[in-house]
């Protein structure tokens, strides 16, 4: 039960760390700075001064970031292998396992894995707002990551296993709705061709037809 805890505020703090990469981090490291989190050997680091006041800049240079339009979209593009080094990040400092390698091997898995689909789905949805607002419904957007961000990590501290029960629903409605979009484009591209065949067969039929009036008229 100890392990399953441990991965869940892993997965959730990573999970997280796709709405906003540096966010999670800085609240991990508060909270085992208030000793209210224990960290595995060898992250204490993470809740010392310098790392606070590092990550603190760099999570308000990135939450006001995502308020300048188009440059939104812009982070999108490096986001996701950062916060996947994040979500990887803070899963191994809250998962201690047997041996080292085991324990990066776990939180690569299962916190960069929580990020990527997360990330992925936040990448989606800010585009989908560009198209549909050109861009004027992406700062609504940013404000209710940054919520999500605080929010799923405050879940993460507080109960571990719901989060990560969180994490797994938000996976399994991210994976539907690209399948389903898949396969709505492909239906739409079916479709199209569909109508192309039956057309070009028109332009056949009616180009055979004239041409044979054309040469009963020669002759």
């Amino acid at each position: 039960m100890e392990l399953v805890s441990s991965v869940g505020l892993g997965v959730g703090l990573a999970a997280a760390c796709g709405f906003r990469v540096f966010l999670p981090v800085l609240v991990m490291g508060l909270a085992a700075r208030a000793g209210l989190l224990d960290l595995s050997g060898g992250f204490e680091w993470m809740a010392g001064t310098p790392a606070l006041l590092t990550v603190a800049v760099a999570m308000a240079c990135e939450v006001g970031a995502y308020y300048v339009p188009w440059l939104d979209n812009l982070l999108d593009t490096v986001a996701m292998p950062a916060a996947v080094a994040a979500g990887t990040l803070v899963s191994a400092a809250n998962v201690e396992t047997a041996t080292p390698l085991l324990n990066w091997s776990l939180a690569a898995v299962t916190g960069g894995g929580a990020a990527a689909v997360v990330q992925a789905g936040t990448t989606l949805l800010r585009g989908a707002s560009t198209v549909v607002t050109a861009g004027l419904g992406n700062p609504a957007v940013s404000t209710a990551e940054n919520g999500a961000a605080v929010g799923m990590s405050l879940l993460a501290l507080a109960a571990p296993v719901l989060a990560l029960t969180t994490v797994l629903v938000l996976a399994a409605v991210l994976v539907v709705r690209i399948r389903t979009s898949s396969t709505a484009g492909r239906g739409r591209q079916a479709e199209a061709a569909a109508a192309t065949v039956q057309a070009l067969r028109r332009q056949l039929s009616t180009g055979g037809r004239r041409f044979t009036r054309d040469e009963m008229n020669e002759r």
